[in-house]
């Protein structure tokens, strides 16, 4: 892997490229803390988990649209609730022209609703065991949601954790040009050896700079491709 660069020379191109530090503060995202989140309820967190997995490959402005039937017809998303449905319920709400048509998607509800249970079951709440999780270490929880739920791998479970403002970076596809263009990994981005050295560059970048990872993230991406002013 080579030297890593400096975060202040990106920090430098990012606002070189779209008109100056103020410009660029403004487009970075902000993180909840630990005890913002811990606040979140599971129907909240189903709620948005689902939401991005109907968005994954499809126009995010029909999800949108869409959402207020699915939170009625999932009641509110409380997963006890959804974990009362039966075969033949599901089937329906995954053919119902209301809704999106897509059995393997809905189905995924189903079983992310497992997931948070099971959870809570280990850990007492789903919303703090995702508060508590160390962000030198976020990848590891990427994981955990590819694991134990349901169409979260890719950057679906990195997703969901940004809208809850846990901080998260993504690999974008601006990110993942910069990261190989640097040669900071050298391998696949679903391999364990290039989320380990993903993660120990934003790491250094953190230290280095003291930014959040999802600013570190986004000011990369404003830094790399024709996104000039």
């Amino acid at each position: 892997m080579a030297r890593l660069e400096k975060f202040s020379d990106i920090w430098a191109r990012a606002c070189e490229r779209k008109g100056g530090p103020v410009v660029v503060k403004s487009m970075l995202p902000d993180n909840l803390d630990i005890d913002e989140i811990s606040q979140y309820t599971d129907a909240q967190l189903l709620s948005v988990m689902s939401k991005r997995v109907f968005q994954s490959g499809f126009v995010w402005r029909v999800v949108d649209n869409k959402w207020p039937a699915y939170e009625k017809a999932f009641f509110g998303f409380e997963p006890m609730k959804v974990l009362m449905l039966s075969p033949d319920q599901i089937q329906q709400r995954a053919t119902d022209p209301e809704l999106i048509r897509h059995q393997k998607k809905t189905q995924a509800i189903v079983d992310n609703a497992y997931m948070i249970q099971h959870i809570n079951q280990e850990h007492g709440s789903f919303a703090e065991f995702i508060a508590h999780w160390p962000s030198d270490d976020i990848t590891g929880l990427w994981q955990v949601l590819k694991k134990r739920g349901t169409r979260l791998g890719g950057n679906t479970g990195p997703y969901f954790l940004r809208a809850i403002g846990k901080d998260t970076f993504l690999l974008s596809q601006d990110v993942q040009a910069y990261l190989t263009g640097h040669n900071v990994v050298d391998a696949g981005f679903t391999s364990q050896t290039a989320l380990r050295q993903t993660q120990a560059a934003f790491n250094h970048w953190q230290q280095e700079s003291g930014m959040s990872l999802a600013q570190i993230s986004r000011t990369i991406s404003l830094g790399v491709g024709d996104n000039r002013v």
